[in-house]
């Protein structure tokens, strides 16, 4: 606000002024990234979050050397197992400089497409065909004093196959492991697990084709052609039909060679009397079908032939290349906001959510209401050790959505857009983050913050304020609601008129 036309003013506390006029209208903003919530969530994903191949849907783990030959160790005394590298996957190719490379470095037998061989053999694969080929790195019978030797056989198989080993189990199954976070099947790999990769603002889990927002701006068939009355000459809009009437244009030219293309008679025909297929050739464009076009002006007759962009999409490109703000508002007329067909709104690249925790990734989570969204996250079976690692997490987590329960907004998805929510819900939601802030010594000053509220919820909205109070602060409250004035401790009545014709003490009680 602007500094006050005074001198001096000495001994006044911090103020914040909480009014309904404040609301947010960034398309990136949700309730969720205003409320400093879904930063909480976030690092709760980047912590204990578990990765599902995008692809397979198989679940990927990590695991260290340790735990690797923990687990091998639990198999029963006796077991005879084979400890393969897995050099390739399901890849095509002959592989004999490969294999003449790992013969020199000291290995001896090699496993291909299920079949064992010396590398001293002639082997000879079909270019053509996808292998599987796994080095043969150590034989060993489980026992207690092999520890040793076998985690050097691991090592090894880990430094050869990008961080995988294969047991094969003689006579049972075969257990991948892997240092990565790498689907074993499909080789899906997943990076390290940040909080960034959560973020729809940032560029690491943003999906690139809305960049993080949700929806992406496309021509609208029904705004493109709004009267189905008229005939193509003059029912198009933004494609030149304003001109079409003086004379020959482009749009007339495409026009009349696509309708003779596909022996269609557009002339002094409605367009809602043109087949479908037909108009869906004209507003979408005719693939990769080559038209004949003949185009006539002062300049001569030029022919070429070309297939048909469409006219949305050549409309969809004119707005994204021109560099007039006037055209772009122009075009800007014409488009309505469509569901991005990347991620279909949840704004994450599709890998991010395949990330979960428990059975829900960050965007089916944020998508429930604050009260499911408490009541899920209460509910989380954890083993000890993610138990650990999200304890405060979950703690601050289930205090702020607390907050906004207390106020009233336990109806809310944190997904929800910012710039949809009605004064009073912006205005009660400042309140909640300022109640989770903390602060103490500071002037609030809130204007009608009870608008919108069911009057059931207004004991919550009072108990909230007066929350704020005990924690040491000073509340002044514009406020026409009576159970508010009764909770106030003190009221004072500013009048007599409202406006310019106000401004005197009318009068002031303490409770």
């Amino acid at each position: 606000m602007e500094k006050p036309d005074v001198q001096r003013i000495d001994g006044l506390s911090p103020a914040i002024s909480i009014d309904q006029k404040t609301t947010s209208k960034n398309p990136r903003s949700t309730v969720g990234t205003v409320t400093e919530i879904y930063d909480y969530i976030r690092l709760l994903y980047a912590r204990i979050g578990v990765p599902y191949c995008p692809n397979c849907g198989k679940k990927i783990e990590k695991q260290s050397i340790d735990q690797i030959i923990d687990n091998i160790m639990t198999l029963p005394e006796g077991t005879r197992i084979q400890i393969l590298a897995p050099v390739v996957r399901g890849r095509k190719g002959e592989y004999t400089k490969q294999l003449e490379a790992y013969q020199k470095e000291g290995f001896v037998r090699v496993r291909i497409d299920g079949e064992n061989y010396e590398l001293s053999d002639d082997i000879e694969l079909d270019r053509k065909k996808k292998h599987n080929i796994e080095l043969v790195v150590d034989r060993l019978v489980i026992k207690p004093d092999i520890i040793s030797r076998l985690t050097e056989s691991v090592e090894i198989a880990l430094k050869h196959a990008d961080k995988m080993v294969l047991i094969d189990v003689r006579g049972g199954k075969e257990i991948l492991y892997s240092c990565n976070y790498a689907c074993p099947d499909c080789g899906f790999s997943f990076p390290e697990l940040t909080p960034r990769m959560f973020s729809f603002n940032n560029p690491f889990g943003a999906c690139p084709e809305c960049t993080g927002i949700g929806y992406l701006m496309k021509m609208d068939e029904d705004l493109i052609v709004p009267d189905k009355n008229k005939t193509l000459y003059d029912g198009i809009k933004a494609f030149g039909s304003s001109t079409m009437k003086k004379g020959d244009t482009m749009a007339k030219m495409y026009f009349e060679a696509i309708g003779k293309h596909y022996g269609i008679d557009i002339k002094g025909k409605k367009i809602k009397d043109l087949p479908r297929w037909f108009m869906e050739k004209i507003l979408y464009g005719t693939g990769d079908e080559e038209i004949d076009f003949e185009y006539s002006s002062y300049a001569g007759v030029r022919k070429f032939t070309a297939p048909f962009e469409g006219v949305l999409p050549t409309l969809d490109r004119r707005h994204s290349e021109t560099k007039s703000q006037g055209m772009r508002d122009f075009y800007e007329m014409y488009m309505t906001n469509s569901e991005c067909p990347a991620c279909h709104g949840a704004r994450l690249k599709k890998e991010i959510l395949s990330i979960k925790v428990g059975s829900k990734n960050i965007n089916e989570l944020t998508e429930m209401s604050i009260l499911k969204i408490k009541d899920y996250l209460n509910s989380l079976e954890l083993n000890k050790t993610e138990a650990m690692i999200s304890e405060l997490i979950l703690k601050e987590i289930d205090q702020r959505l607390q907050f906004l329960v207390d106020v009233g907004l336990e109806y809310l998805t944190l997904s929800r857009n910012a710039g949809t929510l009605s004064g009073g819900e912006a205005q009660r939601i400042r309140l909640a983050t300022q109640i989770g802030s903390g602060l103490t010594g500071v002037l609030y000053i809130l204007d009608e913050p009870s608008i919108g509220l069911h009057q059931r919820d207004n004991d919550k909205l009072l108990a909230t304020l007066k929350k704020l109070r005990d924690l040491g602060n000073t509340l002044i409250v514009v406020e026409h609601d009576e159970d508010t004035m009764y909770a106030a401790d003190q009221i004072i009545d500013i009048g007599p008129g409202a406006g310019v014709h106000g401004g005197k003490v009318m009068a002031q009680r303490y409770c």
